[in-house]
């Protein structure tokens, strides 16, 4: 590191981090994961989805955090508004995380390779924002995998979801459009979302 950005605070280093880290994302071209989940989560959210999103969900969703990512609708939606703030990477790691949790004893070592390379380890694709401690945790724990190697981790980037970009969430115009105007009756109806998540 050259001595004057040494001398800077550890705010402005985090800062410039932080801006780097939304400019290359910007500059790479989407890359697919071999770990990520078979089922894009990508995909417009319409009608006639495989779940008919309901005024109950929407609401479910602005109770907690755990309501909205056990909805696969709602982690869809989700998705789009993490696309939106430059975030996306931690849902996608929160999901492979628990795709990774279900994969067989003999995938779990290559698999577990995979994620900390995607996710955890410095200048990675998909990078996600952890301590120093958590990921030299992580690293050890990819060392001898097993099912709870990313367990750690996992639950930093639940909570830094949960704290931080749950609460914009709540206020974003992507949740707003899909709740109900004054005039319309409540209860557990149908709602279309307009143009896709």
């Amino acid at each position: 590191m050259c001595k004057g950005l040494s001398q800077l605070p550890a705010t402005c280093l985090k800062g410039a981090k932080d801006i780097k880290h939304k400019i290359s994302h910007l500059l790479q071209k989407p890359e697919p994961l071999n770990a990520e989940p078979k089922q894009s989560k990508d995909k417009p959210l319409t009608a006639t989805s495989k779940r008919t999103l309901t005024v109950v969900d929407v609401a479910q969703w602005r109770e907690s955090f755990s309501h909205l990512v056990k909805s696969d609708v709602g982690r869809a939606v989700f998705s789009s508004f993490l696309r939106s703030e430059f975030s996306e990477e931690n849902l996608k790691f929160w999901e492979v995380c628990e795709e990774y949790k279900k994969s067989p004893a003999s995938q779990l070592q290559s698999r577990a390779e995979n994620i900390y390379q995607q996710f955890i380890q410095a200048d990675a694709p998909y990078e996600v924002n952890l301590d120093a401690l958590t990921r030299d945790i992580t690293k050890q724990n990819v060392e001898q995998a097993d099912p709870t190697c990313f367990d750690e981790a996992q639950r930093m980037i639940y909570l830094l979801m949960e704290k931080d970009s749950y609460r914009r969430f709540l206020h974003s115009s992507l949740l707003q459009d899909l709740c109900p105007t004054k005039g319309s009756a409540a209860g557990d109806g149908e709602l279309s979302v307009a143009g896709g998540a």
